[in-house]
């Protein structure tokens, strides 16, 4: 008797419950919750892209198999570059050195390789070890000095081009060194890791059963698929896993949003944001050793921009540029729109110079459509609490 009249007492009436939604929920429609997620515009960009390029390149053979593993590629180097900077973006930093750091990784790989007689996989380990070691005190000093991390970063974005031409003229008396593509084929784990592509076996059996073109020889048109989309792949499910379900996720996201609030809570900002310029270095270093496993030589100009490149598909992807707010998903259809972009105006009648008034457009308007989300959200926020 005594428990029926307890539960009777905490169990609330239908006209109680609906009260209480009326009180406490604010009903969001679908449609404007898809328009608020951070990657809404990016994906709406991408499908735009793809409508225009379908449109004025549809029969040019880029959206073959061959051309899609084309600009796929272009877009999985910008894509690897783009997780890191995404992550790192959220946390309310910048890395403006990730650029210049692919051209020096490069080298890292191939001057102790081709010179020095180490072995391959020592000097890929070399190369990793110090660009990560270089993002270490990249982050040390931003949050150790308290100076802007844009002005610590394009210092070291000067340092290491400077560097990198340093080391090559002095080893090569140029600025390339070549025949480190050979060297890295005779290493079976560097191989298995970064050269070439992988599921051939697959591939030639779509092409034996016709599902996709075949050469006169009887081989498939694409022998496999590059390693380079692995890679981005395997970053960007990592990061995305690690911003949405982990502890440190959302730390990112509280350091980016309020540094003193996070300091309050306990959170170790400085570790935080030290371990994400880490992160961006790795990929910064991934992004030169897949490069020059796939071109077989190191330059002292790789990497050119890249940086901004970077940004700019965070940016499109719904990272705002003040932190606290971002998708790793977002900063992936971004770079997927740059490989599309990137390649596509080669298969149509439009100068290739306009890539870049492209890129600065795509850009102006996502910093735009994010600034009228979050206007929007927040007056949305301040009806709601009245």
């Amino acid at each position: 008797m005594s428990t029926t009249t307890s539960q009777a007492a905490v169990t609330p009436t239908p006209n109680q419950r609906s009260a209480g939604a009326d009180e406490r929920v604010r009903r969001v429609s679908p449609w404007r919750g898809l328009f608020n997620r951070p990657e809404f515009g990016s994906i709406a960009g991408a499908v735009l892209v793809f409508v225009l390029f379908g449109i004025f390149a549809g029969d040019s053979g880029m959206f073959n198999l061959d051309g899609v593993m084309t600009w796929a590629q272009v877009a999985a180097y910008l894509g690897i570059l783009a997780v890191g900077a995404c992550v790192l973006m959220i946390a309310g930093e910048f890395d403006l050195s990730i650029g210049s750091m692919i051209g020096f990784a490069g080298m890292m790989v191939a001057v102790p390789a081709t010179f020095l007689g180490w072995p391959v996989w020592a000097s890929v380990l070399f190369a990793f070890a110090g660009c990560m070691a270089l993002g270490w005190l990249n982050g040390y000093l931003v949050v150790r000095t308290r100076l802007p991390s844009f002005i610590v970063t394009l210092a070291f974005m000067f340092i290491l081009r400077g560097l990198t031409l340093v080391l090559s003229t002095y080893f090569s008396n140029s600025t390339i060194v070549s025949g480190i593509g050979d060297k890295l084929g005779t290493d079976p784990i560097v191989r298995t890791l970064f050269q070439g592509s992988t599921f051939q076996p697959l591939f030639g059996w779509l092409a034996h059963a016709g599902l996709i073109d075949k050469l006169p020889t009887g081989e498939p048109v694409v022998g496999g698929m590059p390693k380079v989309l692995l890679w981005w792949l395997a970053l960007a499910g990592c990061a995305g896993f690690v911003l949405s379900r982990t502890r440190f996720g959302n730390w990112v996201f509280i350091v980016g949003g309020d540094n003193n609030t996070a300091k309050n809570a306990g959170i170790p900002v400085n570790r935080v944001k030290i371990s994400l310029f880490v992160l961006t270095a790795f990929c910064a270093c991934l992004f030169g050793v897949l490069q020059v496993a796939e071109v077989g030589s190191a330059a002292a100009d790789r990497g050119l921009q890249k940086e901004f490149e970077a940004i700019i598909a965070a940016v499109i992807g719904g990272t705002l540029l003040t932190g606290g707010y971002g998708s790793v998903l977002g900063a992936c259809f971004g770079a997927l729109i740059f490989g599309v972009v990137q390649v596509g105006i080669s298969y149509t009648a439009i100068n290739s110079d306009w890539y870049r008034v492209f890129l600065g457009g795509m850009l102006l308007l996502a910093v735009l459509f994010n600034h009228y989300i979050r206007t929007h959200a927040g007056r949305s926020h301040a009806a709601a609490d009245k």
